[in-house]
């Protein structure tokens, strides 16, 4: 497939630029604890001042290629040539469309499917640059890919590494509860772009609002995230209530590139954690670098109870019993992980203690909890 950039030179240097700021925050290490087991204050402290941490070297290589390998399995199931197929590249039925939610959310290649429109609640309010396709592209790729947990046993056992746990549990405490699990896929030529956004939805306008009331995602880099083909964000913006992009981008001449944007740089195995209110998007992927992002994230569980769900588990109501049911995918997970790392320390998830045994990571536990467990997402 021959690639078609139609940026002009200028991006390579707005690129350059970004990397320069982005390394100058102080905000990137290792996951790391004080003696006492507290979150290391300067990762707090750069957390709340930027809205993103790039944690290094999360995920060694032999489970880094267990991440690649289960992910493409899936991957090669999606529909082909378009999203209306039944079938994927190969022949073979695509995976999910037996599911209660398709996992897959495809869009042509190199546009900007929601931004300008009501999707997602909205919430994208401009239209990012579109460049060229390539001629020979399929009609439509895959941007975002749902139910990870059940995609892959590799992305299930990630969902409980306990260093990633003990860090939501810092910030949202013992009771913390799952947001959403999926992939982001971004090809080399052909990835889409996601407009500029913030991801809260329901309590801008709450008594209790503070920077950290929408939770946060994790994101595990298996390629490496890159300027042309990652995320990026406006370091701070998660302290600002809700933001009007759209005079933004009015104010920045009806350019697409913040002049205080930085991109979220990361090598294979890392893991960016960004605030949910943090201002962020992604341009269309005209590099020939590959990006593929597990995502995951985690809400107080103050957060949601009481309130009904907008996006992931639309109209819902988060009730006890409805949190309760979708918290289980945390005790599987961290038991999946732990047959496979049994040397690992293992996590303790405070809800669930006591229940190890109703939780025990095997086939029929996998099937009982997992099939179809993204309609009772936690979206707010």
């Amino acid at each position: 497939m021959t690639l078609v950039d139609t940026r002009d030179p200028s991006f390579d240097t707005y690129c350059d630029e970004g990397v320069e700021r982005a390394m100058a925050l102080g905000n990137r290490g290792p996951i790391s604890f004080t003696d006492d087991g507290d979150l290391h204050p300067d990762i707090v402290e750069a957390y709340g001042r930027c809205g993103f941490y790039v944690f290094e070297g999360v995920v060694a290589d032999e489970e880094l290629q267990e991440l690649r390998v289960g992910i493409d399995a899936a991957l090669e199931r999606a529909p082909y040539p378009d999203r209306h197929s039944a079938v994927d590249r190969h022949g073979r039925p695509a995976l999910g469309l037996d599911w209660a939610l398709s996992p897959w959310t495809m869009a042509a290649p190199l546009s900007d499917p929601v931004g300008g429109t009501s999707a997602n609640n909205g919430r994208h309010h401009i239209k990012m640059h579109e460049p060229e396709a390539p001629s020979d592209a399929p009609a439509h790729v895959p941007l975002l890919v749902g139910s990870g947990l059940r995609l892959s046993d590799a992305f299930l056992r990630v969902f409980g590494h306990p260093g990633l746990l003990r860090v939501a549990e810092h910030f949202n405490g013992p009771d913390f509860t799952p947001f959403t699990e999926v992939l982001f896929v971004k090809e080399p030529g052909l990835g889409p772009s996601v407009s500029w956004h913030q991801d809260g939805q329901l309590h801008w306008d709450s008594p209790q609002w503070d920077q950290n009331i929408h939770g946060f995602n994790f994101q595990v880099q298996l390629y490496g995230s890159t300027p042309r083909n990652g995320v990026w964000v406006v370091p701070g913006t998660h302290r600002l209530g809700r933001v009007d992009i759209a005079e933004r981008m009015r104010a920045n001449g009806g350019s697409d590139r913040w002049p205080d944007g930085v991109p979220l740089v990361c090598g294979p195995g890392d893991c960016t954690m960004t605030n949910r209110q943090t201002l962020h998007g992604s341009f269309p992927n005209t590099s020939n670098e590959r990006r593929i992002t597990v995502n995951f994230g985690f809400h107080r569980r103050s957060s949601v109870l009481g309130q009904r769900g907008v996006l992931s588990g639309t109209g819902n109501l988060y009730d006890e019993e409805y949190v309760r049911e979708r918290c289980r995918t945390i005790p599987l997970a961290i038991d999946a992980r732990a047959q496979r790392f049994p040397d690992e320390e293992r996590y303790e998830y405070a809800p669930t203690v006591g229940e190890e045994d109703r939780h025990r990571y095997t086939p029929e536990n996998a099937a009982a909890i997992l099939t179809d467990y993204n309609t009772r997402d936690l979206g707010i």
